[in-house]
Formats: C-alpha cells, structure tokens, sequence
C-alpha cells in the first residue's frame, strides 16, 4: 500500500509541475506562433503529448529510486530538476524572458544530467527512464536559444 501511495505522491509532484507550466502557458499557442521561429520547430500541439509522457516517465523515475532506497541524496537533485522545471514556462512564456530562459533551461538540463547520475548508482532503468526527458530538454535548449536569437 505505501508503495502505491509514494506512486501517487511521485505523479502528483510532477502534475503539480506540470500545471505550473500550463497555468503560466496559457496563451503558449498563441505567443509560439507570433514567434519567428527555426526551420526545425515543431508545431505546438507537439508539446503538450510529449510533456505529458515525460512527465509519467518522471515520476516513475522518482519511485523506482524511492522504492529501491528510500528518500536519499539522489533526491536532491530530483527536485532541483522539477524545481527548474516549474520555473522554465513562466519564464519563458508569460515574461517572454527569452534570455533568460535559456540560461534556465541549460540549468535544468545540467540538473537533469545530475538526477540521471545520481539514479544510476541506485537503479539504472530510473536512469533510463529519464534519458528522453534530457533528450527534450536538449532539443528544447537548441529551441529556445535559436528563439532567443531570431526574436532579439
């Protein structure tokens, strides 16, 4: 029962980032399409499916290491991640802080390589598991500086 129920904390910490991200992107649609953007941008309704799988994956991640060794010091960098998680959107989207964003979003990228490491050593499929979400975030980083310098 515990194990469930630190299954459900996991998700619930990740939907709350991801409804940080949704609160403060609410005219994301609209603001991505104002945007002069790179030959290799997505269209929006990408981002969404995807975030929502990276999020599950995230989650999981976080419960596979909690099951195999409780709260640690790999947990530090977790939340550091969903931490800089929560704050890339708002930056990005509803202060339209292009710059700024990006030195964010290559924090959160260097946090996410931090977490996948700190994971390895405990279980390495929550390794993994997370290794698409620093895929995104990586191309999103590419994204995001490319935005950033189109939008100067």
């Amino acid at each position: 029962m515990a194990a469930w129920l630190a299954l459900l904390a996991y998700g619930a910490a990740s939907t709350a980032v991801a409804v940080i991200g949704g609160a403060a992107a609410s005219s994301s649609a609209e603001t991505y399409a104002r945007l002069d953007l790179p030959s290799f941008a997505p269209p929006s309704a990408v981002f969404g499916p995807v975030w929502t799988v990276l999020y599950v994956l995230i989650a999981v991640s976080g419960w596979l290491v909690w099951r195999r060794v409780g709260l640690d010091s790999s947990m530090v960098p977790y939340v550091v991640q969903l931490v800089l998680n929560a704050l890339w959107t708002p930056l990005f989207f509803a202060a339209g802080w292009y710059g700024v964003a990006l030195v964010e979003i290559l924090l959160l990228f260097a946090a996410i390589a931090w977490t996948i490491a700190a994971f390895r050593v405990r279980t390495a499929i929550a390794a993994v598991l997370l290794l698409p979400y620093l895929g995104w975030v990586g191309f999103a980083t590419a994204l995001n500086a490319s935005i950033w310098w189109l939008n100067r």
